[in-house]
């Protein structure tokens, strides 16, 4: 199929332009009686108009039956058309002519799209590149087009980049995805230069607006420094170099290169410059790091010293202190033996004389005083709802105290205890004790006796 076709009367058709650049419709010979006479531009044998399938209906010419084999425009794919009406509305965008499938006239070449400026004076080759070539076969074709004063972009709508891009004016692009009414962008061949890193990066641009900017000027071909073709990017997120030795780009990144290779020499200088400072900073950096390990081992060294010498001295003094508390301990042990021997020999003594010391105690009450105090006991008892076993009994229990224990139904009781024989009779603490005054009562709480122990029965002073 072809986009292009010769009308007897009309001359040169093409599809793209609303009236096929004939001044004619496209009902004037689509499907149209008698059916005017097409012929292809490149072969001569005759072809229709018709529609490619549904949904996109774009107009087109197609061989009749029998047609020659060697006729390249019968063998065009429908990408490659497809690539050829993108350019040609662009070019028409920008404000330029555009013609499809325009041969010259000696016949060595045949522009995919033609692009026209207004005053006439520029043409501009636009070639859809889909089949393989060689790189020594692209730059032949290019140079036959300069012969005629004719620049030339060679576009590649495959998803990797073709051998012979960036060794041409050349650029790579990929369609919208599909559904999607976005237009095709440019991917690959179009570059800026940074100055910051001296680099070039690929740019990413909407094909319309790239063929404005070369159209215009704005864009220019240059060739990539030889210390500047190494170009990186990452795709899909696989990252990739690549070379390139030919870019689109401006004529600000173009003066970039250029300055920046100026420059060079200059970098180089200051990087050197920068590298003997970087050594020489890092040379007294490593002075002042042996120079630190030096007072760090020196302080290490004396810490450690220091640290013995307080280990010593600290271990003296523990073993002072261990010396000190052995000390007190010997002089407590030994006190505490004096007065346990003290204390047996107090109570050694009581022991023997305790029968002395009890008569002397009860000795302070006169009978009348005794027997009123066992009637004041015996009272206590009755207001308890107890009844004495013993209330006649006056004698002396040695392991009470010698004081004297009434019974009922059990021990009820223990009367007035000899306060100092108190130590002798440790069981007084879980007794109930009977005394006849507070002055007794105090003596027995000063022996060790329970004060909620005692009961004071209050009665006269003994005079």
């Amino acid at each position: 199929m072809a986009l292009t076709a010769l009308h007897p009367e009309a001359g040169r058709l093409d599809v793209s332009q609303p009236d096929l650049g004939g001044g004619l419709v496209w009902s004037d010979i689509y499907r149209a009686r008698p059916r005017p006479g097409l012929t292809c531009p490149e072969c001569g044998w005759g072809v229709h108009a018709k529609h490619t399938p549904r949904p996109r209906r774009v107009r087109m010419f197609a061989h009749d039956a029998g047609r020659p084999p060697e006729c390249t425009m019968a063998e065009e794919s429908w990408e490659h058309h497809l690539l050829k009406l993108e350019m040609a509305g662009a070019i028409r965008a920008a404000g330029w002519h555009a013609e499809l499938e325009v041969p010259a006239h000696d016949g060595t070449w045949r522009a995919d799209v033609m692009a026209t400026s207004p005053n006439g004076e520029r043409r501009m080759a636009w070639e859809a590149q889909l089949s393989p070539i060689t790189v020594d076969d692209i730059r032949a074709r290019t140079a036959r087009y300069r012969a005629h004063g004719i620049d030339v972009c060679w576009v590649s709508p495959h998803a990797r980049p073709p051998l012979w891009i960036g060794e041409v004016p050349s650029i790579r692009v990929r369609p919208p995805i599909e559904d999607d009414p976005g237009p095709w962008i440019v991917d690959d061949g179009l570059a800026g230069f940074n100055p910051a890193d001296g680099r070039w990066e690929f740019r990413l641009e909407p094909l319309p607006r790239f063929v404005d900017w070369v159209l215009r000027g704005s864009l220019i071909t240059r060739r990539a420094l030889p210390d500047y073709r190494r170009v990186s990017r990452t795709v899909e997120d696989m990252y990739e170099i690549c070379v390139r030795d030919l870019w689109w780009t401006s004529r600000k990144s173009a003066h970039a290169q250029v300055e920046y290779e100026r420059l060079r020499p200059q970098r180089e200088a200051a990087a050197r410059a920068r590298e003997v400072e970087r050594h020489k900073r890092a040379a007294e950096a490593a002075r002042k790091r042996d120079e630190r390990a030096v007072q760090y081992r020196r302080r290490r060294t004396e810490a450690a010293e220091q640290g013995r010498k307080a280990r010593e001295a600290q271990a003296e003094r523990e073993r002072e202190v261990r010396q000190e508390a052995a000390r007190r301990r010997r002089a407590e042990e030994e006190e505490r033996r004096a007065r346990a021997e003290a204390e047996l020999a107090r109570r050694t003594a009581l022991e023997r004389d305790a029968a002395g010391i009890a008569a002397a105690w009860w000795a302070r009450l006169s009978p009348a005083q005794v027997e009123e105090m066992f009637a004041a006991v015996c009272e206590e008892a009755e207001e308890d709802g107890v009844v004495l076993s013993n209330p006649g009994d006056r004698a002396g229990v040695p392991a009470f105290a010698y004081g004297v224990p009434v019974h009922g139904g059990g021990l009820y009781g223990v009367v007035r205890p000899c306060p100092a024989l108190a130590i002798l009779s440790p069981q007084l603490a879980f007794q109930r004790i009977f005394v006849r005054t507070a002055d007794e009562a105090h003596e027995l709480v000063g022996a060790g006796v329970p004060p909620w122990r005692i009961r004071d029965l209050e009665l006269p002073h003994p005079g």
